[in-house]
C-alpha cells in the first residue's frame, strides 16, 4: 500500500444536501478516498454558507434543490464572499437553465446524481486540478469562459471587498508576516491563512501578497 496522504495534499469537502441519506452516503464513499477529507456536512444553503466560513474548505458539493436557501442562491453568497472555493452542483436536474444560473454564479462543475461513485470522484479531482466538468460534452474551457463573462470584472479593489479577517490578514502581510507567524499571530491553522490569502488576492484581482502589501499601505492599513 502507499503511504498516506499528507495533511497538505487533501481535498478538503464540504457536502451540502437535504436528503440525509444521501448525504451520509456521500461522506462515507469520499471518506474511503486516501486524498479526500470530508470536513463538514450541511443540508441548506444557509447552513452550508455558515459551515463553509467555519471550516474554510477547498471544495464544496452542493445540491440544488434544498429548504430555505436553495444550492444556486447558496453558490452565488459563497463565491461572492469566498471566491477561491471551488463549488460543484450535484443534482437530479438537467435543466438548462440551472446550469447556467450555476455558471453564472461561478461554480466550477455541474454533475447529476445518476453518476457512478468512482465517476463522481474522479470528476471531484479534475475540479481540484483545475478542470471544469459539466457533462460529457461541455469542455471544461467553455464553462470558463461563460462564467467569467457571467461574473464581470468589478471596476476596482477596494478594502469593502474584504471581511474584517481578511483585512487583519492583510495587514500583516504587508508588515512582513509569514503564514506561519500569522496563523500564530490570529490563532487559526496555515491552511486558513493559505485559503483566506487566495480569497483577498482573488478579491482584489492581484496575483501576488507583494501586490496585496502595496495595496494595503496605499490603503493607509498600516497606520
Amino acid at each position: 500500500m502507499g503511504g498516506k496522504t499528507r495533511e497538505s495534499d487533501l481535498i478538503r469537502i464540504l457536502v451540502t444536501d437535504d436528503h440525509p441519506l444521501f448525504r451520509k452516503g456521500a461522506v462515507y464513499m469520499l471518506n474511503a478516498q486516501p486524498d479526500i477529507e470530508v470536513v463538514g456536512e450541511a443540508s441548506n444553503g444557509d447552513e452550508a454558507l455558515q459551515k463553509a466560513r467555519e471550516l474554510m474548505p477547498d471544495l464544496i458539493l452542493m445540491d440544488i434543490t434544498m429548504p430555505n436557501c436553495d444550492g444556486l442562491e447558496a453558490t452565488r453568497r459563497i463565491k461572492k464572499e469566498m471566491p477561491y472555493v471551488k463549488i460543484v452542483m450535484l443534482t437530479v436536474s438537467d435543466d438548462d437553465r440551472d446550469l447556467f444560473e450555476a455558471i453564472k454564479w461561478g461554480a466550477q462543475g455541474y454533475l447529476l446524481k445518476n453518476l457512478e461513485p468512482e465517476e463522481l470522484v474522479d470528476m471531484l479531482r479534475g475540479v481540484f486540478r483545475g478542470e471544469a466538468p459539466i457533462s460529457r460534452t461541455t469542455a471544461s474551457r467553455i464553462l470558463h469562459e461563460l462564467a467569467r463573462h457571467a461574473r464581470g470584472e468589478q471596476a476596482g479593489p477596494s478594502v469593502r471587498d474584504l471581511t474584517a479577517r481578511e483585512v487583519e490578514i492583510l495587514r500583516l502581510v504587508a508588515k512582513g508576516a509569514s503564514n506561519r507567524e500569522i496563523a500564530q499571530e490570529l490563532v487559526i491553522s496555515t491552511h486558513t491563512v493559505k485559503n483566506h490569502l487566495r480569497n483577498i488576492l482573488d478579491k482584489l484581482h492581484m496575483q501576488s501578497r507583494v501586490e496585496a502589501a502595496v495595496f494595503a499601505a496605499r490603503e493607509g492599513l498600516l497606520d
